[in-house]
This record gives C-alpha cells, sequence and structure tokens, in this order.
C-alpha cells in the first residue's frame, strides 16, 4: 500500500525569504535595471520548467494563475471557510499551491518524487469552486484534478519509459529511443541541452522530432549548426533500423519571446561591451535555438571579470532529464558579497597550490589552470525548479576545460536554507557542533567543490586530425599500469558518454574533492580556520557527509532501483566508501529514540578522518577521476553502481534503515523571493511574508499581464497530444 505522507508537503514546511534588500540597495539605477530586465528574463524563462517537469503541471499553474489572480487570499480564506473548509484545511491547500510554485511543478526539484496535495479532492475543489473564478476555472481543474491526485506506479516519480514521468520526451519512448536519439544527435553535432524529443510513426518507419528551445519557429539555417532543421534519414548502429530524425524549432517560443524581449531592454543598461556581447549572443541563441550561440555568450560571461551583478540564464542542470543530457532551463541575478568573495578569491589564488595534493597524476590535470571569478553572490531572482549554493559554470566540457569557468556561491541561500531546527541521527554532543558549525563547514565544503571538484581534472579527446590531447607515449593509466589507447573523440562529452550517471557521478567526484582538500591546514586558513576550530571545521563537515549519505535514503526507490536525486546518490556512495574503510571511522546502529520509536545512530571517529578516511576517499576519487579522463563507461559505472546499490545483504541493512530515515525526514525549506518593480527610471524592491501566502502573493505579482495565461495554454496544447497513455 502506497504511504501518502511521502508525497505530501506538511503544513508546518519551513519558508524562507531569500533575502537581498541591503544587497540591492547598493546597485546604482543603471544596475539596479540591468537586474531587474534580467530577473523578468529569468521568471519568464523559469516558467519553461513547468512544461518540463509534467503533463499536467502547466495546468496546474493555469489553475492557481487565474485562481490567485482573481481574488484576495484573504477573499478566497473566507469564502472557502463560508462553505465548510477549516483553517487547517486550507493551510494544506496553501502550502500544496507554493510548494507547486516553488518547485516549478508537481514533482520535488530536489528528489523529483511527486507532489500531491495534503487534503482531499472534494475539498480542494470546494475551495476551488468557493472562488469568484469558479466558472472559469472549473475545465481546468476537470482536466489536472485526476493526474493532480494519482499516486499510480509510473506517476510517483520522474523517469523515462515504465520507470516514471518526463516531458523531455514523448511517452511512447523509452531508453532505447534515447540512446538511438543520442547516437543521431553525435553523428550531427548536435547539442542536446535545449531539446526535447518526440516519437511518431511515419508508415512503417519511426519518425523523431527533436525540438529546439526557440522564439523563432522558421525554417532557416541554425547559426553554428547550419542547415540542420528538416528531415534526416538515419539508420542507428544501435538499432540497424532506418528512421527518420525532424529537427524543428519553437519549442516554448512564446516564452522564449518574452526572455529574449527583457534580454534586449537590459541590454541598455549593461555595464561594459562585453555584458552587451554575452547577451547579444544569449537573444541569438534564444531566437534560433542555437547552442554555439549560447556557448558563444558564455565566453563572454567568463571574460566578464568581477562584475557587481552577476548573472547567467539558459538551459543549464541536466539532472532532471531521466537520459542526463537535456538541460532545464535556469536564470539568476545575483549581486556580490565583497566580503565572502574576498576568500574565495584567495582560494583561487591558491588553487595552483592545492590541485597538486588530489590523488591523480599529474597529466591526469589540465595543461593549465584557468584561473575563474569565484564569488559570493545574494541572489536576487533565481528562475527555475530549484536554488542551489553553489555553481560552476559553464557546463559545456570544452569551454571549461580549455577556457575557463566562473564559481558562484549563493551566500543568502547558505544562510536562509541550511538552517536544521531538528538534527537526526547524531548523538547531543556531535548535534551541538553540528549546529554551531554546519554553516562556516558548508561554505568550505562548496568552494571546494565548485572551484577544485568542478573545475579540476582533464579530459583525454581524440582531435579530429587524429592528434591527442595528451601524450601518448608517456601518459599510463594508473589503475591498470597501462597507455591509454581509448578516449573521447573530439564531438563526444563527458555527459553524451556516461549518460544517465554523468550528474551523480560528477556530483560525487566533486563532494569527494572538498572532504578531501578540506584536510589541508592551507585551504582552512584561507576561510580563516586555524588550530581547534580548523579540526572542528574538518570534522563537521566530514560528518555532514557522513549523514547526509544517511539521509539520502528518503531519495531512492526500491521499487524502480532507481535514484531521484544526484547529489544524495553520490552522498550515499560516499558513506559507503566511509564504511567500507573500516577501522570504526564510521558506525551506524540502530536505536530507539526518545519517543520510543525506531531510530539510528550514526558516529564519526575523529582521530581516524586522517589514518583511515583520507586514504579511502583518496582512492575511490583517484579511480573517479581516471575512469572520467579516459572515458571508461564500462569500469566507471560498474564502480558507481557497487557503491549506488541499496540492499540488506549485509550491516547496517540500509535498505531496512531506510524506513526509518522516511519516518523522521524534514521537509525541505522553500524560499519566498524579492520581485523587483520599475518606477520611471527608478526600480523598487518589494519584499513578501516568509509564509505560503507571502510565496504565492509573490507570483501573482510577479506575472502581471493578461495574455500570460494565454500564452500558457497556447504552449500546453501543443503539448498534450505526446503525452495521451
Amino acid at each position: 500500500m502506497t504511504d501518502v505522507s511521502l508525497y505530501v508537503l506538511p503544513s508546518e514546511t519551513k519558508i524562507a525569504l531569500l533575502d537581498c534588500q541591503t544587497a540591492f540597495n547598493g546597485l546604482t539605477s543603471q544596475e539596479k535595471l540591468y537586474a531587474h530586465y534580467i530577473s523578468q528574463a529569468s521568471w519568464y524563462g523559469g516558467l519553461i520548467c513547468f512544461i518540463q517537469t509534467s503533463p499536467e503541471s502547466p495546468g496546474i499553474f493555469l489553475l492557481f494563475h487565474k485562481l490567485f489572480r482573481g481574488q484576495s487570499l484573504e477573499e478566497l480564506q473566507s469564502s472557502a471557510e463560508a462553505n465548510g473548509i477549516t483553517k487547517e484545511e486550507f493551510q494544506a491547500f496553501l502550502t500544496y499551491a507554493a510548494g507547486f510554485l516553488s518547485n516549478a511543478g508537481n514533482y520535488k526539484a530536489f528528489g523529483d518524487s511527486k507532489i500531491i496535495p495534503n487534503l482531499p479532492k472534494e475539498k480542494f475543489e470546494k475551495i476551488l469552486m468557493s472562488s469568484k473564478v469558479a466558472t472559469e476555472i472549473s475545465g481546468l481543474w476537470k482536466e489536472v484534478s485526476e493526474r493532480m491526485y494519482s499516486l499510480e506506479d509510473r506517476l510517483r516519480e520522474l523517469g523515462l519509459g515504465k520507470k516514471g514521468i518526463t516531458t523531455y520526451f514523448s511517452s511512447n519512448c523509452d531508453i532505447e529511443d534515447a540512446k538511438v536519439a543520442q547516437e543521431f544527435m553525435s553523428a550531427k553535432d548536435i547539442s542536446p541541452y535545449n531539446t526535447r524529443l518526440f516519437k511518431t510513426k511515419e508508415g512503417d518507419k519511426v519518425c523523431y522530432e527533436v525540438r529546439l528551445a526557440s522564439s523563432s519557429t522558421a525554417e532557416g539555417d541554425v547559426p553554428g549548426c547550419g542547415s540542420i532543421l528538416g528531415s534526416h534519414e538515419f539508420t542507428p548502429k544501435e538499432t540497424g533500423k532506418p528512421c527518420v530524425f525532424k529537427v524543428t524549432r519553437g519549442d516554448y517560443s512564446d516564452l522564449m519571446a518574452l526572455v529574449v524581449e527583457n534580454l534586449t531592454k537590459a541590454m541598455k543598461y549593461a555595464a561594459n561591451e562585453t555584458e552587451k556581447k554575452m547577451l547579444s549572443s544569449y537573444i541569438q541563441s534564444f531566437t534560433t535555438g542555437s547552442i554555439p550561440e549560447h556557448k558563444e555568450g558564455s565566453r563572454h560571461w567568463i571574460k566578464n571579470k568581477g562584475p557587481i551583478v552577476e548573472t547567467y540564464i539558459g538551459f543549464i542542470e541536466s539532472y532532471r532529464d531521466p537520459f542526463g543530457v537535456r538541460g532545464e532551463f535556469e536564470g539568476f541575478v545575483a549581486v556580490v558579497n565583497k566580503e565572502m568573495s574576498a576568500k574565495f578569491t584567495e582560494l583561487v589564488n591558491q588553487a595552483e597550490h592545492l590541485l597538486p595534493l588530489l590523488p591523480w597524476p599529474a597529466a591526469f590535470e589540465k595543461d593549465k589552470f584557468l584561473r575563474p571569478d569565484f564569488t559570493s553572490l545574494d541572489v536576487l531572482t533565481f528562475g527555475g525548479s530549484g536554488i542551489p549554493a553553489g555553481i560552476n559554470i559553464p557546463n559545456y566540457d570544452d569551454i571549461r576545460q580549455d577556457e575557463g569557468f566562473k564559481n558562484v556561491s549563493l551566500g543568502n541561500v547558505l544562510i536562509a536554507g541550511y538552517k536544521e531546527d531538528k538534527v537526526s541521527f547524531l548523538d547531543e554532543e556531535d548535534k551541538e557542533l553540528f549546529v554551531k558549525l554546519k554553516i562556516q563547514a558548508f561554505e568550505v565544503q562548496v568552494g571546494l567543490h565548485e572551484l577544485l571538484g568542478h573545475g579540476s581534472g582533464k579530459l583525454f579527446i581524440k582531435n579530429e586530425d587524429g592528434t591527442y590531447n595528451f601524450d601518448q607515449e608517456s601518459v599510463e593509466n594508473p589503475e591498470t599500469n597501462q597507455k591509454i589507447t581509448e578516449c573521447y573523440n573530439e564531438n563526444e562529452t563527458w555527459d553524451s558518454r556516461f549518460s544517465t550517471i554523468s550528474s551523480s557521478y560528477e556530483e560525487c567526484r566533486a563532494e569527494c574533492v572538498g572532504i578531501y582538500l578540506c584536510l589541508s591546514t592551507d585551504a582552512l586558513r584561507i576561510f580563516g580556520f586555524k588550530d581547534e576550530t580548523a579540526d572542528d571545521i574538518i570534522y563537521v563537515n566530514w560528518l555532514i557527509m557522513a549523514r547526509s549519505g544517511l539521509l539520502a535514503l528518503e531519495f531512492y526507490s526500491p521499487e524502480t532501483r532507481a535514484w531521484r536525486q544526484a547529489h544524495m546518490q553520490a552522498r550515499f556512495c560516499i558513506l559507503r566508501v566511509m564504511l567500507e574503510a573500516g577501522q570504526g571511522l564510521v558506525t551506524i546502529t540502530k536505536t530507539t529514540g526518545d519517543d520510543g520509536k525506531e531510530d539510528i545512530l550514526l558516529k564519526l571517529d575523529r582521530s581516524k578522518i586522517i589514518g583511515v578516511g583520507k586514504p579511502a576517499i583518496g582512492k575511490f576519487l583517484k579511480k573517479l577521476q581516471v575512469y572520467k579522463s579516459v572515458g571508461d563507461v564500462e569500469s566507471g559505472k560498474k564502480m558507481y553502481d557497487y557503491y549506488s546499490d541499496v540492499h540488506d545483504r549485509d550491516e547496517p541493512h540500509f535498505l531496512s534503515l531506510r524506513s526509518i530515515v522516511l519516518d523522521r525526514k524534514q521537509p525541505r525549506r522553500m524560499f519566498v523571493q524579492h520581485n523587483t518593480v520599475v518606477q520611471g527610471e527608478n526600480v523598487d524592491l518589494k519584499s513578501y511574508d516568509s509564509s505560503a501566502a507571502g510565496l504565492i502573493q509573490s507570483w501573482v505579482d510577479r506575472f502581471p499581464e493578461d495574455d500570460l495565461a494565454d500564452k500558457m495554454m497556447k504552449l500546453w496544447e501543443k503539448e498534450k497530444p505526446y503525452f495521451t497513455d
């Protein structure tokens, strides 16, 4: 029987304001206008995530958009209570709406499991039908209500084929279709980042439509890609069966047009020519569907050193594509925190001293460390399905390896989002230290993870002319002690080669770098920690990682034997490595809590972190890097699948412990974000209460246009034929 509690958001879910008031007030009028228009582009682009999440998410968005614009929340509550709805039921309704909006759909942004309302369907309907717009929204309710509440096996989580639901692929696609499409796109040198795949039949031939996201729906060339639009006959090696690929553009066209419109307005207020060139390339990319143009914009972005207002926008992270190669839309605007940024700048300055400490041979490191910007930012706007604590971008391997990248730590996200009121699975002494130092330790981890984790390591590539980017004669694989004969071809990427495991594997590598290098006194000194405090930071950082590995069990689905969250899978693997190291480094014991219920106690022996933990993580980390560098998918996947396996074959019986983790899980915080409003040549910042009602009101104020619903409806209608089971 399905445990419904796993899929609802409790009414007591914490909601925090992502405060950027002080940072925003320090901007000039020009900087505020620049920030405003890119914020608008990010918000409108962020609506694409609803379309990328589930077939019903655009309809649920339209339902809430019309409902909350129709009357104030106070009026809605009053009419609902007059119809027999209790205050608790109305709060559950608001919590669902807030969770849906902040996750950009009815599946968790962090965890990929479905979110359903925490009140009966008839009560939900009674609230809707008591509103002033009941007649207008009744049709929408009929369309989405069944899917909104359904917990059928396939609808419980995101996935491909029978494993879950996705809108990156039409509902008749499976993993084999994804592989065929990847083979075609690699052959044509088409990046999948801004695409979706739709499968139909033409006579006896399978036909795949590859849709490029763009405001333009016209035929013609795609800059940097040539004449790829149109039909292509293709016989994949995977199946040997001829098929047809049609490459089209215009996916999300009306929303992409709003993104382009606001980026065009932002150009007027850019601080320099580099920012203007960056925006010009983004505009070209979002107009035509060209990833090469987005890459060009990313090159300008890398060169834009130390901007006061930092931003990045596009189809970025591939966590939610079940095949691991298509990007979710994301756009952010943030303001530099100068004090914390100074520490990150020093970390960059020391990077060439710290990189040799990593446990792989020098040949497996980039030929030259490309010194990036690394800043701490206070987020003003984050349009997308979720807000991370740190980012290393761009995600284009060739740019990151040969030209550079940037790192950002999102300081106000760390402060607002990573407090814990109840710390589970630790004893009282550890809880006290954990609460005291968690944010400081996590800042160190984010810095090392982003800069020296994602920013380290070399991919070995065979160029088109037959040359290699490494010395074939002298470089050996340290795992086999043999020369390297197989590596990446020039048009292959890390994502395309490792596909389904690439995101989690890379997060695991970066997390390992963080806990490995935090043992360096030089690294800790950069963040202001030395002596006994430094020892405590090391201990808490390793403790955070071990405990996160245990908490990760929430994000594993035994029914499908699949992980629903890349970072949490990575942390579970690291916990497995720590336990495998033995000698009492980490112990996990089943206990009884003060409430009389089953509990777990996790202990980390701080005296063994250096002698036992470091060698174990170092050995694992070296393998992660070597398999990545040479593109050894077989060995990398075999190892990663081994450590990802959740079972009861031996201690500590993780599969059984999962039920205790679920019983004691805490809901993830949601964020209320500001809105910016233009008043003449001035921009005002509007704040909201840290509540479900405040979060909903921020969304109502964010999209005041009367025609937005029409645009979303048009896009949703275009989707429907491809998602009928």
